[in-house]
């Protein structure tokens, strides 16, 4: 099996990553997020060097296999804090639906002002919730699967980047109400800097991204019934 697999993206991928975190480390501000900094390397590697997306692609199928698995891990932090958590749970639930629904509302809205293709706001929809979730709900109500990986990255690298300001900007301070804000709005890539803030913003913010998903597929039928 592993002679079959090309390790070269694998390596190429780990490297630009690594350069990212080295940036976060030394000049500690948001711009330099090693996700961000790591897609920016990768591009720039391909174009320079012309290098077949296919190839790039294919060679990074193993790891992609385990986002999975690896995002599941999530639930650990979540299983060690739940005894805290459930003191608070009902209000949880409100904030993760508040900010799911008008996530899509304000969505909805800003497209048919705008006059979106119906397929372009169909692949927005899903955009703050993981890619797994995000892009089946995309395509299953004729988006377009892509774009949705699209928008689900950058509004995870958005939200990792500038939610410690924002919270800091409007007062909030709790924990798991900045775990609730992170796992609702950027998914994933959110929930990893929520682990950096303290284990239990980590623990609200994995419990606030799976119930934020469970919701989008919910309610995703009934705006799209009305589009």
């Amino acid at each position: 099996m592993l002679e079959t697999v090309d390790i070269f993206p694998v390596l190429l991928t780990l490297a630009a990553f690594r350069v990212g975190q080295l940036c976060q480390q030394k000049w500690k501000k948001p711009i330099f997020n090693p996700t961000l900094i790591g897609m920016i390397l990768v591009i720039a590697f391909l174009l320079a060097t012309g290098m077949d997306t296919g190839f790039y692609t294919g060679g990074m199928r193993a790891m992609s296999w385990l986002m999975t698995p690896a995002t599941i891990c999530l639930a650990i932090p979540m299983y060690e804090q739940f005894q805290v958590l459930k003191k608070s749970l009902k209000a949880i639930l409100a904030g993760v639906c508040a900010g799911a629904v008008s996530c899509m509302l304000v969505i909805t809205a800003a497209g048919l002002l705008l006059r979106f293709e119906q397929s372009i706001l169909i692949s927005m929809l899903p955009k703050s919730v993981t890619t797994a979730i995000g892009v089946s709900l995309s395509e299953l109500f004729g988006g377009m699967g892509g774009v949705t990986t699209a928008m689900i990255i950058v509004t995870g690298i958005f939200g990792n980047m500038i939610g410690t300001v924002l919270c800091k900007l409007f007062g909030i301070t709790d924990p798991i109400s900045q775990g609730v804000a992170f796992g609702t709005s950027a998914h994933v890539i959110g929930t990893a800097k929520a682990n950096e803030l303290s284990q239990l913003t980590g623990a609200a913010s994995s419990l606030s991204l799976v119930v934020a998903g469970l919701l989008t597929a919910v309610f995703m039928p009934l705006i799209t019934g009305l589009l």
